[in-house]
Parts: structure tokens; C-alpha cells; sequence
């Protein structure tokens, strides 16, 4: 039967154990490449190990015996029926059958190759844990055990995808998290349905709050601290089998601009350039809107002497402000999208040297200005300042329809776009938390947080969207400092 169910798959073991002077057929089933090896070998001794049944016991007693023993496995567990033990096989568990029982052994042997811990690519610190996820959801949940060693931790796992049964965990530290918010997750997670799950990336377009939006509604990161860090704030995690990228709910916008280095370094410095994010956000969307609206429509804004160098500099341009921006936009976004898919040493090089090479020779060709070459730029380093790839890319995709607006009304074009984007967002909700919370609406109690870092003995309580009333550390101002005697 199982043969049939497997379509006689070559990876799928079949292998026959004569037990007890070959009085007992035993047969063991597993996957190869999905078990561990060593605890393979364990298995076959301890099935080979002699043993005196005593006369006339029954194969329900030899089962009763290899659960007893333990099998060498960490956990063995009874299987009712054929389909069990397929998804057990699935799942990269071993299967024992004894000949004339009408039940099998389930143990726990899933090993098999496996990339090990190493430090995240998209989300490097230069002060802080060096280690990341991996694709093993056993392994990312241990992580996450590591950085909070306690019983209120607790960990949910469910299976989901008709065919893939692609397990996922719900983290959550019991009496932190709002029991409203857990509902709500679970509730979502249940309503999905699809027959394969890959990557956390299906499972959040399922959940989230509003699928017809270019902001990111839920953080996925690489990181056990981040994970760490948001659990104790009242946040729920949901790591997915396969992928070393977890979610985190609810999300809000300002967190898309705070990096895991913010909270390692001494506040003052973690201000600063945390403003300097806020800062060079307004210039990745804006800076190509700026200018065409200055050079189009509002040439009276520009002293006259850096007026009179932008003209002279687009003496020669064909095109107007707004399609030369756009023509070193299209550009500057497939050199970078060139850079990310080509290997990493042949992408560096195609996409540094490929935007110095075109940007000279369109200049020297008088397709575009040098001006405009500098801002977009100064635009495309801005963009590489956001921490979290996806609310760049929403800034990248928002940059074009604010040049459109800048090239046709000028300034009040670019009013418009913004006053757009803030109503838009104003009304995004993540799992029912507002999405520019605590701007909007305006918690000032919050603010400790959010553009500037307050030092730690300053931040009492959790994020009040999250778990109101509810404190991070014991009652008391800054420690005393230490006086030499």
C-alpha cells in the first residue's frame, strides 16, 4: 500500500529486519536524505538487539517492546493507520512494521543535510549576534529558546498546504501578549487555504490587513534578536519550514525605519542616525520631485547663480525635467535589479560599473544633464539607508507617480501625492493596530521610540498598542551611578 501511495519512488526505503532468530518479520521504512544517519544506525541495532519474547506473544508486543526501548530515537509515537505513515515518511520520520500488527511505530529520526547558522545578508550589524535563521524551523525555534530561556515561551505548530504540509510555528510569550491579538492570528491562519506553502511570503498575503497596498502591513526579518526583541514587546512570530525569514505582527511604520544596531548602540548615536533615516527617507521619495518641480515650474525658488550652472547644464537635453528623471530612473532600477540577479561578485560590478559608465556617457551623449545624474543619485543612496527591503521598494514604486505629479503641477502636484500617501496610510491597519501609530494618531507618551531612541532606563513600559499598562522593567529612574570611594 504504501508503495502505491509513493508511486513506487526510489527515495522511499523499504528495508526488511529478521528479528529474534528470524522468527519476526520487522520492516523499516524511511526516506533517505530526510533522516539523520546516525540515528539510523541506532534504529537498526536496537531493532537487531536480542531479545526473549516470552510464548505467545502477540506482534502488538513487539511493538509495546520497541516503544519501551525507546528505538533510539528521541520520540517515538503509535501510527494508526497507512496515511499516518505516509506523512510520517513525508515528514522525514521512520516507520516500524511488525508483521501481523495492526499498528506501526512513528520515530523521530529527521536529519539529512542542512545549511548551517550563520550571519544574515540583508539585515549585517557591525555590534550585535552575528547569527541568523536558517531554512530548518527546528533549529530557528531553538534560537529563538536561546535568547528567551522561559516556560512562558510558548510554541504552536500547525501544517498547512494540501500537498506541501508545510509546518509553521506561532511564537508568543503567555501573559505579554494580548489574548485578543493571538486570537486574531490564529483565526487568520486557519482561513488559510492552499495546497502548497514554500515561503512565508504566501502565508502573509493571506493575512494581512489590506492586500491592495505597496506598504508592507507585516516585518519578516532573519534575525532571532529582532524576533526576540518584538515577542517581549507583546508581538506575535510565525516562522515557516523552508525559510529563514519569520513574521512579525502587528507592524507599524516607524519600526521599518529602526535597524537591530539602534538598540546595541549608546542612544545619542542611535538618534542621530535614526534621524538621519527619517531624514533621507523624504529624499528617496521626493529629491527627483524636487527638482523637476524646481526646474520646471518654480525657477524663482534657485539662486541665481546655481539656476544659471542647471541651465547651462541642460542647454543641450532634448527632453524635459520629468522624462529625463524618468529615463535615469528606469535605468538606475534595472542596473539595481541586474545587480541583485547576476552572481554577487559579477552583480557588484555590473551595477557599480554599469550606472558610472551609462551615467558618463549619457551625459557626454546630452541625453541627460549632469544635475540630474547627481540627484538621482543621491536618490538611489537614500533608498539603500531604509533597513527593510520592503518599505524600500514601496518608496521606489511611489517615487514615479510623484515625478508625474511634479512634471505636470509643479509643487502642488507634489502636495497633493504626499497628502495622498499620509491619508492612505493614516487608514492602513496592521491586525487592527493603526499603521502610523503612535504618530497617527498621536500618543505622546509613545514618542520614546520612534524618530529618536530614549536611553533604556527611560523606556518603562511596552508600546502601549500592543500591551497597555503593561511594564518592561521594574519601577525606578536611571541607576545610580558608581562613585569611587
Amino acid at each position: 500500500m504504501l508503495h502505491f501511495l509513493f508511486g513506487s519512488s526510489s527515495d522511499v526505503v523499504f528495508r526488511p529486519v529478521r528479528v529474534h532468530r528470524g522468527d519476526v518479520a520487522v520492516l523499516l521504512a524511511y526516506v533517505a536524505g530526510l533522516v539523520e544517519k546516525r540515528s539510523l544506525e541506532r534504529l537498526v541495532g536496537a531493532l537487531t538487539f536480542e531479545w526473549h519474547p516470552p510464548a505467545g506473544a502477540r506482534p502488538e508486543d513487539h511493538l509495546l517492546r520497541y516503544t519501551q526501548l525507546g528505538a533510539s530515537a528521541p520520540r517515538v509515537r503509535e501510527g494508526l493507520s497507512l496515511r499516518e505513515a505516509a506523512d510520517a515518511l513525508s515528514q522525514g520520520e521512520s516507520v516500524i512494521f511488525v508483521a501481523g500488527a495492526t499498528r506501526c511505530l512513528r520515530l523521530d529520526t529527521e536529519g539529512g543535510e542542512r545549511r548551517g547558522v550563520s550571519e544574515p545578508d540583508t539585515e549585517s550589524v557591525v555590534r550585535g549576534p552575528r547569527e541568523g535563521f536558517t531554512e530548518d524551523i527546528v533549529v530557528n525555534t531553538a534560537l529563538i529558546r536561546r535568547k528567551i530561556r522561559s516556560p512562558r515561551l510558548r510554541v504552536e505548530t500547525l501544517r498547512f498546504g494540501n500537498v506541501t504540509r508545510t509546518r509553521v510555528a506561532i511564537l508568543y510569550v503567555a501573559g505579554v501578549v494580548s489574548p485578543d491579538l493571538l486570537a486574531e492570528v490564529r483565526r487568520r491562519l486557519q482561513g488559510v487555504q492552499i495546497d502548497g506553502v514554500l515561503e512565508s511570503g504566501y502565508l502573509e498575503e493571506f493575512i494581512e490587513d489590506t492586500p491592495w497596498t505597496v506598504f508592507p502591513l507585516i516585518k519578516h526579518t532573519e534575525r532571532p534578536d529582532v524576533v526576540a526583541a518584538d515577542l517581549l514587546e507583546g508581538r506575535v512570530a510565525i516562522l515557516t519550514d523552508g525559510t529563514p525569514f519569520a513574521l512579525l505582527v502587528p507592524t507599524v511604520f516607524p519600526e521599518m525605519l529602526q535597524a537591530p544596531e539602534d538598540y546595541y548602540e549608546r542612544y545619542p548615536a542611535a538618534g542621530a542616525i535614526r534621524l538621519l533615516r527619517w531624514i533621507y527617507l523624504l529624499v528617496a521619495l521626493l529629491g527627483p520631485s524636487f527638482y523637476i518641480a524646481i526646474t520646471t515650474f518654480h525657477q524663482e525658488m534657485l539662486p541665481t547663480p546655481l539656476l544659471l550652472t542647471i541651465m547651462r547644464a541642460r542647454e543641450r537635453i532634448p527632453f524635459p525635467a520629468v522624462v529625463e528623471a524618468l529615463l535615469m530612473e528606469v535605468a538606475f532600477e534595472a542596473l539595481r535589479e541586474a545587480g541583485l540577479r547576476l552572481p554577487r561578485m559579477v552583480g557588484q560590478s555590473v551595477s557599480i560599473v554599469g550606472a558610472l559608465v551609462i551615467g558618463e556617457a549619457a551625459v557626454r551623449a546630452g541625453i541627460v544633464s549632469a544635475p540630474m545624474v547627481i540627484v538621482v543619485s543621491l536618490t538611489g543612496i537614500a533608498s539603500f539607508l531604509l533597513p527593510r527591503f520592503n518599505a524600500a521598494l514601496a518608496v521606489r514604486l511611489l517615487r514615479f507617480p510623484m515625478m508625474l505629479l511634479a512634471g505636470t503641477l509643479g509643487a502642488y502636484g507634489i502636495f497633493i501625492g504626499v497628502m495622498a500617501i499620509l491619508i492612505h496610510m493614516a487608514r492602513l491597519r496592521s491586525f487592527g493596530v493603526p499603521y502610523l501609530a503612535p504618530l497617527a494618531p498621536l500618543s505622546v507618551d509613545e514618542q520614546k521610540d520612534v524618530v529618536f531612541r530614549m536611553p533604556w532606563w527611560r523606556m518603562k513600559r511596552r508600546p502601549g498598542i500592543l500591551a497597555p499598562r503593561d511594564v518592561r522593567r521594574s519601577p525606578g529612574g536611571k541607576p545610580p551611578a558608581y562613585s569611587r570611594m
